[in-house]
């Protein structure tokens, strides 16, 4: 784990020094800025389209910053051919990804705290006081960064034994269907065989379900998120995280380097 460690903090430092998550991140400030102009229009309904605009911009920034940079972890240590000596190493590949993955998400949690600071500035000028029922909108957050972390698992995955074009498509292709998760599970019966219904109700159960991360609605309404659902969304993201990392170790032990 020390190994996997200072695999996590090199990512980390590399990707914090890259031009590319600043400008991403000072995109988003700047459409939460954006969202206090609209604010303005929107008469009575102010601090809904600010949130509801500010959690679009960290949620879509987010994803940026997941697929791209999360297929390019490895793709990117092969082309230089510095994995050849980092492996050479005492570093066994499971912990250069367990590594690269914890690396990758503690950059999006430093933008992503940045990007929610300055939604609740927003807030505050907009307000000009935060209330109890905004606790909502940092919950909504938490569950944007849980989201942006199985992305980030299943970019890993499919870098593993693809190329990086189809490892993005894959990763962008997975996030779409998981947003429909429960309308795959609830498809009417009688336009499809059973054993149709069958399969596509086991596949659901399957597929990610990035349905239940989120509760913009609910924040951005000033409404509290369930306990319940934390709870069930963070134990969720660590076990499927869990089995999608086991997948790409397994996957990345037998890739061929040469």
């Amino acid at each position: 784990m020390r190994r996997a460690g200072v695999v996590a903090w090199n990512t980390f430092r590399e990707a914090v020094r890259d031009r590319v998550l600043y400008n991403l991140v000072f995109f988003a400030l700047l459409m939460m800025a954006a969202a206090i102009a609209v604010g303005q229009i929107s008469i009575g309904i102010e601090q809904t389209v600010i949130v509801s605009l500010g959690l679009s911009a960290i949620s879509v920034i987010g994803l940026l910053i997941s697929v791209f940079i999360g297929v390019a972890l490895v793709s990117k240590e092969l082309d230089k051919r510095t994995l050849y000596a980092l492996l050479a190493k005492p570093v066994r590949r499971w912990e250069f990804l367990l590594g690269k993955f914890a690396g990758l998400v503690l950059t999006l949690a430093v933008n992503t705290a940045a990007m929610a600071v300055g939604l609740l500035l927003v807030m505050i000028y907009v307000k000009h006081t935060l209330e109890r029922s905004d606790a909502s909108v940092l919950v909504a957050v938490y569950f944007i960064l849980l989201k942006l972390a199985l992305i980030v698992a299943l970019a890993l995955l499919f870098s593993c034994f693809t190329t990086p074009l189809l490892a993005i498509l894959f990763t962008v292709g997975l996030y779409v269907v998981g947003l429909y998760v429960l309308e795959l599970r609830n498809l009417p019966a009688e336009v499809m065989s059973p054993a149709a219904a069958a399969f596509t109700r086991g596949l659901s159960y399957l597929l990610p379900n990035f349905e239940n991360f989120n509760v913009m609605a609910l924040a951005a309404h000033g409404r509290a998120v369930p306990g319940a659902l934390i709870l069930q969304n963070t134990m969720y993201t660590v076990i499927y995280c869990a089995m999608v990392l086991t997948a790409a170790a397994a996957v990345f032990s037998r890739k061929n380097l040469k």
